[in-house]
């Protein structure tokens, strides 16, 4: 195209000429070299114009907006009754795509309505949480009276899943993490004198909050989300919905062995952090702090042994909370995978967010009850 495809008459700015071949053919370099003109345009002159099609009107369309296409086409007598016909239809049809992109006024009353609707939305799963919570606890006490109910092939795999497979990430992790607290506390406490203050700090924070949060957060981000994931390709595929007509119930099958696996496994890999993230600030402390692998046990032993009881008495709750909401987002996904992927992601924060929640809950009470 040697002419621009859209200009404006240099006898009459106010009229618009609309030049060239207008179709599929020629989309991408219309919609390179076509220049929104501006709000003055009163006029349209088509003479020059050798064809259109829908793609084209589209454009002109999108480039001036429906209202103005409708007004300038009816007033041009160089169109044809076709192209005429054809622009007017398609501005008619087309959606407003000017008007779409302005952004709506700022109102305190719609952000107050939206609040609002956040708050209720909060609460409405809060109220999910505990249903469900009760809900499986009456099926585990049903299960618990009825050994042929149990299904131990099932528990087995979820422990070596969420439990066994895990622990080289919880190791590693806490073990970085005790080097981190143990290198930030030496560099406080040097300037005091009291390096040696550096192994109670270690170990007060593992023993009764690092360790245990640590590892449930690891199990939110990994496990919860595979919860998540596995559910809700199965409510994707209509396997849950078999599972019903078969008279199965879906909390024995789905949500059971997945519950007590992680409250079996919990504690454990709980434990296994707060070793990991003693061996972190041991390390520290014997390579960079002078410290003796014997005088660092020494220290150790005078720490009471209530500390790592109080942070492993933790666990069981990370453990349920983790597993619940894992396996009711699950059970909310709908017939779509982008629906597994927006629910896979709400478990993954909301378990984070009550691991935090209720870390922080039993720290105060415990602070209240001089623990």
């Amino acid at each position: 195209m040697t002419t621009a495809p859209l200009s404006t008459d240099p006898a009459n700015p106010t009229r618009l000429v609309i030049s060239g071949d207008w179709t599929l053919d020629n989309y991408v370099q219309l919609h390179r070299h076509a220049i929104v003109p501006d709000s003055t345009i009163s006029a349209l002159d088509a003479s020059q114009l050798t064809g259109i099609d829908t793609a084209g009107a589209g454009l002109l369309v999108q480039l001036l907006g429906s209202a103005r296409v409708t007004e300038l086409v009816s007033e041009c007598e160089s169109l044809s009754a076709s192209q005429r016909g054809l622009l007017l239809s398609v501005a008619r049809h087309m959606p407003e795509d000017k008007e779409a992109k302005v952004s709506t006024r700022f109102s305190l009353i719609d952000q107050i309505a939206s609040l609002g609707e956040q708050v209720i939305n909060a609460c409405r799963q809060t109220m999910q949480f505990f249903g469900f919570f009760g809900l499986t606890l009456t099926r585990l006490a049903v299960t618990l009276l009825t050994p042929w109910r149990w299904r131990l092939t099932a528990l087995t795999v979820q422990m070596h899943q969420a439990g066994l497979n895990a622990v080289p990430i919880v190791a590693l992790l806490n073990f970085l993490v005790g080097a981190v607290v143990a290198f930030l506390g030496a560099t406080v406490l040097e300037s005091f004198g009291a390096t040696q203050y550096t192994v109670d700090l270690v170990a007060y924070a593992f023993m009764r909050e690092l360790g245990v949060m640590l590892a449930a957060i690891l199990l939110a981000g990994r496990t919860a989300s595979a919860f998540t994931a596995q559910i809700g390709a199965m409510k994707v595929n209509e396997e849950v919905d078999a599972l019903e007509v078969m008279g199965l119930n879906q909390i024995d099958i789905l949500v059971l062995p997945r519950f007590i696996a992680l409250l079996i496994v919990m504690p454990l890999l709980s434990f296994l952090s707060i070793m990991s993230g003693l061996a972190g600030g041991a390390a520290v402390a014997i390579l960079s702090l002078d410290i003796s692998l014997a005088r660092f046990l020494g220290i150790l032993q005078e720490i009471p042994i209530r500390h790592m009881w109080l942070g492993l008495a933790k666990a069981p709750l990370f453990a349920a909370i983790v597993a619940l909401i894992g396996c009711l987002e699950g059970f909310k996904v709908t017939g779509s995978a982008r629906s597994v992927g927006e629910r896979t992601t709400s478990a993954v924060v909301q378990s984070i967010f009550f691991v935090i929640v209720v870390d922080a809950i039993a720290a105060l009470f415990y602070m209240e009850m001089g623990w």
